[in-house]
């Protein structure tokens, strides 16, 4: 076990531009091409619709700087797991650590997975919505493939995300210049009076908030992994100053080029927004964009399921989770009974979920996580202000995150009440339900045992070093 431990702490050894490349890659995936007609629905006019991508991209990087100082504090890989931990005590840890391995990244790659259904099957179905029943087939055999390369074989899946990584960034160009040379010619009539029929609902700007969030997840996604960075205290900040703006560029100027070859109107009845401009800008090569967009999304999936693992290992290291998933199977060196539960319950999430109420209710537990989080820095820095630090956040920063996430967790709950936001609200509750009898004060410690037993017998796993 020695020797595997330090294989994979080789492995995952990330510099400046590893560390670019991971935030970036994980950033940009099915939202860009799936959420600016979602986006454009929600709050009503192009012009808004800008605004919104715009005022995101700026949220993201002012929460990641928030981050980077937590990042620089508590130098342990985790994320938000091991920050909660640190800060909130272990009840509220263990409340995120049972709702992000039972909602938050089921749902985060069912989402990826219905975005790459859609896009795949759309130039079968020109002129109509495909079947439900194809794009959720479709969606689970992607799932299916990718949970089994990524158990398989871990260099392939590097492999794999590395060069569907260049295919996000070549298609992003592609449709960025494409509509730079539109707008040269002239095409700017539906971006004049860019702001009629703006919606001035509370609870609907929230929701393209979290339309627009949903493309821009991933800006958090360095801080799980700070013990593998290098120089932490100076790559953390240099990989998020340069890895969001550039992606915030690359969106407005995507959004802005589907709206120079668009109507609004086209972009709101359209199933797969970046299909539909290929085949208007691009004619009979408009399968080509069909195919990057299905494969953008399929890289972020792969991309969800290397990354996976992680709550799971720190969560069950903390004993906070059942140990069976923090193993790792004994010659392959893959998280694969973690991967294997993540599939089970993204699948069932599949069944009756659909693209746009699954980002609705990702964006909405995802944003009451990152709170809790913001309001453990602000506790540090009022509390500990002591504490070595390589970078210093100024407050009123935190303060503005805070102040967002509460916003987007209230917003729409307030404007329009929904009772799946209460069974949600309910749902992370329960996390208490659980963590007072069987961890706190634990009851039955040998209830798991057996299953433990059987389930690493049948998968061929064993317990894996925290530097998995």
């Amino acid at each position: 076990m020695d020797s595997t431990s330090k294989k994979l702490q080789l492995k995952s050894e990330v510099g400046l531009i590893g560390g670019v490349s991971l935030i970036a890659g994980v950033m940009i995936g099915s939202g860009i091409f799936m959420s600016p007609q979602t986006v454009l629905i929600n709050i009503g006019s192009p012009g808004a619709s800008l605004v919104i991508w715009a005022c995101c991209g700026l949220l993201a990087m002012l929460a990641s700087l928030s981050y980077a100082e937590l990042g620089t504090v508590i130098r342990e890989s985790g994320g938000e797991y091991i920050y909660i931990i640190r800060t909130s005590g272990n009840l509220m840890a263990f409340i995120f650590a049972f709702t992000s391995v039972l909602v938050v990244r089921p749902t985060s790659m069912t989402g990826l997975a219905l975005s790459f259904a859609q896009n795949a099957v759309a130039p079968f179905y020109e002129s109509c919505a495909p079947p439900d029943v194809v794009v959720k087939s479709v969606a689970a055999a992607g799932l299916l493939i990718l949970v089994i390369v990524n158990c398989l074989n871990v260099r392939f899946s590097i492999a794999v995300t590395t060069i569907l990584m260049a295919v996000k960034f070549l298609t992003l160009l592609v449709i960025s210049i494409c509509g730079v040379v539109l707008l040269i010619q002239g095409n700017t009539s539906n971006l004049q009076n860019a702001f009629e029929g703006t919606s001035q609902s509370v609870g609907v700007i929230g929701m393209a908030f979290y339309q627009c969030l949903w493309s821009y997840d991933g800006w958090n996604n360095l801080n799980s992994v700070t013990e593998e960075l290098k120089c932490p205290q100076v790559n953390l900040l240099r990989a998020l100053i340069i890895a969001i703006p550039m992606v915030t560029l690359l969106y407005l100027l995507v959004n802005i080029s589907y709206l120079a070859a668009m109507t609004p109107r086209e972009m709101m009845v359209s199933s797969a927004v970046a299909v539909t401009w290929g085949n208007k800008v691009l004619g009979s090569w408009g399968w080509v964009m069909s195919t990057a967009a299905a494969l953008s999304s399929l890289g972020s999936l792969n991309g969800s399921f290397f990354s996976g693992g992680r709550v799971c290992f720190v969560a069950a290291r903390e004993g906070h989770m059942p140990n069976i998933l923090a193993m790792a199977h004994v010659r392959r060196l893959t998280p694969s009974p973690a991967l294997i539960f993540t599939t089970i319950i993204s699948l069932i999430v599949l069944i009756p979920g659909d693209f746009q109420g699954i980002v609705n209710f990702f964006s909405f537990t995802a944003w009451f996580f990152y709170g809790v989080t913001i309001s453990g820095l602000l506790y540090i820095k009022i509390k500990f202000p002591e504490l070595p630090r390589a970078y210093t956040v100024p407050i009123f920063i935190p303060i503005l995150v805070l102040l967002a996430a509460v916003f987007l967790v209230l917003a729409p709950i307030i404007d329009n009440p929904q009772l799946e936001y209460l069974y949600v609200t309910l749902f992370i509750l329960s996390g208490a339900l659980i963590y007072i009898p069987f961890i706190h004060f634990k009851l039955c410690p040998g209830l798991l045992d057996k299953l433990t037993v059987v389930l690493q017998l049948f998968l061929e796993v064993a317990p894996a070093d925290k530097n998995v």
